[in-house]
């Protein structure tokens, strides 16, 4: 027993090989000639270790799948949680355990895993000439048993903490890339290109894909605003199809796709892609000379209307998992938050140009009572700003034509050709 400790203290996971110790000491120290050990998983009992069985006895029982029942020792053990001590398995009524096709087996003993009352498996120890199992040996299989089940506890519970811990990695992982985002959002006010490369970046990294896009949508164009490792075998075609008119590509490419469902499209193997096998140039270009297999494209939503998309591709067959697609969601919603403070901004400042220019004007016409043109020239210089115009006129009605009154940055011809020639018909 010391001996197995000491190999569940060395591999506290590795359950086969555990298995593997408990069985051969119970089986010797018994006086057995030949046993199984099965798990108890999802209503049924698996075989995961054999001693000293004939090669038909271990190819037969490793691995098989068999429920508790009343058919022989070792499912009855499993039906009714106790032990089954059977001295003659051939002449027992109701019984045909399947063990006979492949050894020679007479006196049985079944010993249930328990943990609590619950159930987690068997040792089934056989001997191939009459001979019962005395107390002593029953009680020591039962001392196995229960390390059996401390092996298994221990397993469950090292594995549940391992992947507490993993998934605590992981979220934090994304909290802190949410956070960077976040912060280079707040940072760079009115400017979408660094947020969204940072934003990429954090995605392709997390979410374990090789390359990646995102895109903005204009109606039926998206536009390529940022790339993360995109490969150079397809870059310079991409730089020449940066903006995806979907008019002019196959009605099945995923980005046609997302726009017509605002749904993400996740693709498995590009190459059954019906875009792929029409040959799209798009889709040719990024499996034939990217390499991509398998692509993620997520919608960037602003309530129901669809602002854009993030792509994720693999160049293996391997689709994305659940928490890869909710990280790239959340993501997405990271993008609307950039483009909504970008809009708002260039609002907000837009506004500003035009009350200041407002403002402007009301002060000249406060400064100048009576005088016309200097008033004219504010409103026009102004004007011509705010509408990023590159130069403008003001013109006012006679009752017959309309005279040009004010220039701003007009190119010289055409500021003397005014100055000679004041009537605009």
């Amino acid at each position: 027993m010391a001996e197995v400790l000491n190999i569940l203290s060395k591999s506290p996971t590795d359950l086969r090989t555990v298995f593997d110790a408990i069985l051969a000491h119970a089986t010797r120290l018994s006086q057995g000639n030949f046993a199984l050990l099965c798990r108890y998983d999802h209503g049924v009992l698996v075989g995961e270790a054999t001693c000293n069985g004939t090669p038909e006895f271990t190819a037969k029982f490793m691995g098989l799948k068999f429920e508790p029942g009343r058919e022989g020792p070792t499912r009855l053990a499993a039906l009714q949680r106790r032990t089954v001590h059977v001295a003659d398995i051939t002449v027992e009524p109701g019984f045909s355990p399947i063990v006979l096709q492949h050894d020679r087996a007479r006196t049985v003993l079944a010993v249930p895993l328990l943990h609590d009352t619950n159930l987690a498996g068997a040792i089934t120890i056989w001997r191939r000439e009459v001979q019962p199992f005395t107390d002593q040996q029953i009680a020591l299989v039962r001392a196995f048993a229960d390390q059996a089940v401390i092996a298994i506890e221990n397993a469950r519970l090292l594995n549940e903490l391992r992947q507490r811990t993993n998934d605590l990695s992981e979220s934090l992982e994304q909290q802190t890339a949410t956070s960077d985002v976040l912060q280079i959002i707040a940072s760079s006010p009115g400017d979408l290109k660094q947020p969204f490369q940072a934003m990429l970046a954090r995605a392709v990294r997390l979410c374990e894909a090789q390359f990646g896009g995102l895109f903005l949508c204009e109606g039926p164009v998206f536009r390529l605003v940022a790339v993360q490792i995109w490969p150079a075998t397809v870059a310079q075609f991409m730089q020449q199809e940066s903006a995806v008119d979907l008019r002019q590509h196959h009605p099945q490419l995923a980005l046609a796709r997302v726009a017509r469902t605002k749904q993400l499209v996740h693709i498995a193997d590009l190459r059954t892609d019906a875009a792929y096998l029409d040959r799209d140039p798009r889709m040719v270009a990024l499996v034939d000379a990217g390499g991509a297999r398998t692509l993620l494209v997520v919608p960037i939503l602003k309530v129901s209307n669809l602002a854009g998309a993030i792509a994720f591709y693999r160049t293996e067959v391997a689709q994305f998992t659940g928490k890869q697609i909710e990280l790239v969601k959340n993501f997405a919603a990271q993008a609307i938050i950039a483009i909504e403070n970008t809009r708002l901004l260039n609002e907000l400042r837009e506004s500003l140009q035009q009350q200041t220019a407002t403002a402007d004007v009301l002060r000249t016409i406060s400064t100048s009572p009576g005088e016309l043109e200097p008033v004219f020239h504010a409103i026009l210089e102004n004007a011509t700003r705010i509408c990023e115009a590159r130069f403008g006129n003001l013109a006012l009605f006679d009752g017959s034509a309309m005279r040009i009154v004010s220039l701003h940055n007009a190119p010289l011809a055409l500021a003397e050709l005014r100055q000679r020639d004041p009537p605009l018909i």
